[in-house]
């Protein structure tokens, strides 16, 4: 750790998540000497390579506009790049190095296939119109597309990054390709190759992995009390299942606040989440105008304000601290499952961890999203569309083998499970053996 942060400074993202996977494998690495010989480790913590461009675009006022835009490209050891897309102000090499990093050991959790990879830009959509968004996506694609394909690296959404994106990004790719390539992104439109529950996945991946954590201590989530940060497409699937599955959702977040929900969420206040999404407005505010008799809004709160039995981080990276973590035990809290990549601040994971509060990380919750992926790859290749019953299966399949996984290798000498731990070591034993067995390269 000290020598990749005297050679990456300032990365705190990248070397935050890398000193996690670390501290959780210590031990099994020292186990196998082959590793170290290998240098596995050197190897695995930088990524193949790192794509940087200028993304040059016209804004409605017609005023040239000018962002920087980014491709990572971390870990092919057991497969063809995977990873999403992200559009947002905050965007740099440091967070899409963490997010790549943590991509590759999320994708060996699936048990597909998919090496580890992820892009985006430091262009904000908030507040820009449909054609702006559309004129920025064709322009991105325009320096990206032959650094991408089918069998080389297969883009998907992410924050910022919707269906409306893919369907730009899309459209640029297979004008420039001159080939219709299916598979070259994923989170595609119904009609040109997505798949049924795409949108949903990872918030619904998320709900059966919870589900799977109750049912090992004993626990249904029938009745309990969910707050969730966001209310984008991650917080829009996490709040249909939970509500399916007969939980409340008492609480939804944006950058302005907290909506208080304390009757719990409905399927309408659900449908109009993507509307919210859609406008680009980035309001919370905007579920409590739009249902003033259910919803209460609180400015400058977050979820974590709203007593719950569990949390969902369903926002960004980092977004839940230590305070927040002592303000969710006191208001009788009990579980966190985040659904957010790194959604917790290390010291928040280490309270819940040493107060007995069940914790699982991102790479195992929210990895429902690119498991699903996976399936659209495997729908396109096979130029087939399966049932919403047969998807749904398949991710049910892999969010419990999954939860097996990270059982199997957190479970601590007491009977309790380490999850963190599970998850690390699992995702990580996988890559190495592939990285190992395909020598020095």
């Amino acid at each position: 750790m000290q020598r990749l942060a005297a050679k990456h400074p300032g990365e705190a993202e990248y070397l935050q998540a890398v000193q996690e996977v670390l501290e959780s494998i210590e031990e099994v690495y020292n186990r196998h000497p082959e590793f170290e010989k290998a240098k596995i480790i050197e190897r695995m913590v930088e990524p193949d390579r790192i794509f940087t461009f200028r993304v040059t675009w016209v804004d409605d006022r017609g005023e040239v506009q000018t962002n920087l835009g980014y491709r990572v490209q971390f870990n092919s050891a057991i497969g063809p790049y995977k990873g999403g897309l992200r559009f947002h102000r905050a965007v740099s090499p440091s967070m899409l190095k963490f997010l790549g990093f943590e991509q590759t050991f999320k994708n060996a959790l699936t048990t597909l296939p998919m090496g580890g990879a992820k892009g985006g830009s430091d262009f904000d959509p908030v507040g820009k119109s449909d054609d702006e968004i559309m004129r920025f996506c064709q322009a991105f694609m325009l320096e990206l597309w032959q650094c991408i394909g089918p069998d080389q690296d297969i883009p998907a959404g992410d924050v910022g990054v919707g269906s409306r994106e893919i369907g730009f990004l899309n459209g640029m790719y297979q004008k420039l390709a001159r080939e219709y390539h299916t598979g070259v992104l994923t989170g595609k439109g119904m009609a040109w190759g997505g798949s049924i529950l795409r949108p949903e996945a990872t918030g619904y991946g998320a709900l059966y992995f919870t589900q799977h954590m109750l049912d090992k201590v004993g626990k249904t989530l029938q009745g309990k009390h969910i707050a969730i940060s966001g209310f984008g497409n991650v917080a829009w699937g996490a709040a249909k299942k939970a509500t399916e599955l007969g939980a409340k959702v008492v609480a939804i977040s944006g950058p302005d606040g907290v909506c208080e929900i304390k009757d719990g969420i409905t399927g309408e206040m659900i449908d109009y989440m993507l509307l919210m999404r859609a406008s680009n407005r980035n309001r919370v505010q905007d579920m409590a105008d739009r249902f003033p008799d259910k919803v209460v809004f609180a400015a400058d709160k977050k979820a974590w304000t709203v007593p719950c039995d569990i949390a969902l981080p369903c926002a960004f990276q980092n977004e839940l601290s230590l305070d927040d973590a002592k303000q969710l035990k006191q208001n009788g809290c009990w579980c966190c499952c985040e659904v957010s990549n790194m959604g917790c601040q290390p010291d928040a994971i280490h309270f819940f961890l040493n107060n007995h509060i069940l914790f699982a990380p991102g790479k195992a919750v929210n990895a429902g999203g690119v498991a699903t992926s996976g399936l659209e790859m495997t729908q396109n290749a096979q130029h087939l569309n399966w049932t919403a019953q047969e998807v749904d299966n398949r991710l049910h399949h892999i969010m419990k083998a999954i939860h097996e996984q990270c059982v199997a290798h957190g479970t601590l000498p007491d009977g309790n499970i380490d999850y963190v731990k599970g998850a690390n070591i699992a995702g990580f034993m996988k890559v190495a053996q592939a990285m190992l067995e395909q020598g020095t390269i």
